[in-house]
């Protein structure tokens, strides 16, 4: 077998709550709990759930963007928490991000030209010249021209703003890359060129990408396997055509009973799930699933249930569905 690119062993990223004068640390945000996956060279692993399931923070805490509070992230071998801020930055070339907000993760004071080239400049990569036309080549993919060059970025759409931050995450040429939410800004027509050229660049480069995504359909096209999250734990991955025709845990089979369906005559039997998702301050016992799920009993209030094959490279997380 190929040895993976990206393995994650038992991350947790916890957020502290400070209360009182002192500023003491009251309770815990559990944003992740014990997430275990790996992601083989070239593959296109998408994560979906609700917001608030944890799957932005998952993909910060595997840059290091936000340090995780246990476990281990292992890129190409190396555990890549154990490295030093120097170490580290080598690293930074070889995993990018794609922001989710494109108005946020732009700096109002800088041209696009600088936006985009600053990864160039920061890992010394080519000579101005050489950092120019790379910039316009870039852009170009992306649909953009060499007219938004000097622009600023409130002169842009949403739209228009993402695919700067996507050129820009692309511009040091990096072997993995967190895709988080890139296409929610767009329009529908736009999706589908960024989609495409996501995919083309994927399979061009042989780029690996962790694609976080709320469109089911959208990661049913584009992703080779899919890991569906809820309230911090993973409860179900597999391959997209076996997580899409045959879904084990009952929060997936939600999920997918939710999404529209292009063609009435694949529609699933609607599937309604009953309250809003807990707190990550303070999570039910057992399966965090269970205060919706129509299938719990006492028994999923006793048991943390594990991941567990119910088909070849298909895992899931509930003890009343295997």
């Amino acid at each position: 077998m190929t040895q993976p690119l990206l393995k994650v062993e038992n991350l947790s990223k916890h957020f502290p709550i400070h209360g009182g004068v002192l500023r003491r640390v009251t309770a815990q945000v559990k944003a992740v709990n014990d997430v275990s996956f790996e992601i083989a060279p070239g593959e296109v692993v998408g994560l979906v759930g609700e917001s608030g399931s944890g799957k932005t923070t998952v993909g910060r805490t595997l840059l290091r963007l936000e340090e995780a509070t246990s476990g281990s992230v292992r890129f190409g071998g190396t555990d890549i928490m154990s490295l030093s801020t120097r170490e580290m930055r080598a690293y930074r070339k070889r995993m990018q991000i794609i922001f989710q907000d494109p108005f946020a993760s732009l700096n109002p004071r800088e041209k696009v030209r600088e936006i985009v080239s600053h990864p160039l400049r920061l890992h010394r990569i080519g000579s101005e010249s050489d950092r120019i036309d790379r910039v316009v080549a870039l852009l170009e993919k992306v649909g953009l021209g060499t007219e938004h060059l000097e622009r600023f970025p409130h002169e842009f759409s949403g739209g228009q703003r993402q695919r700067i931050g996507i050129a820009r995450a692309l511009a040091v040429e990096p072997e993995f890359i967190v895709a988080d939410e890139p296409v929610s800004a767009l329009d529908v027509s736009i999706q589908a060129q960024v989609i495409n050229l996501l995919e083309d660049l994927c399979q061009d480069l042989g780029l690996t990408m962790f694609f976080i995504a709320h469109d089911l359909g959208v990661v049913e096209h584009f992703c080779d396997r899919v890991i569906v999250m809820y309230l911090g734990r993973i409860v179900e991955m597999g391959r997209s055509e076996d997580i899409y025709a045959r879904p084990n845990h009952p929060y997936t089979r939600a999920l997918l009973s939710a999404a529209p369906q292009p063609r009435p005559g694949r529609r699933r039997d609607r599937v309604i799930l009953k309250g809003d998702i807990p707190s990550p301050i303070d999570p039910p016992s057992g399966c965090v699933f269970r205060t919706r799920c129509p299938l719990a009993d006492a028994e999923c209030a006793r048991v943390v249930p594990p991941l567990e094959a119910v088909g070849t490279g298909h895992l899931s997380a509930c003890i009343k569905t295997r």
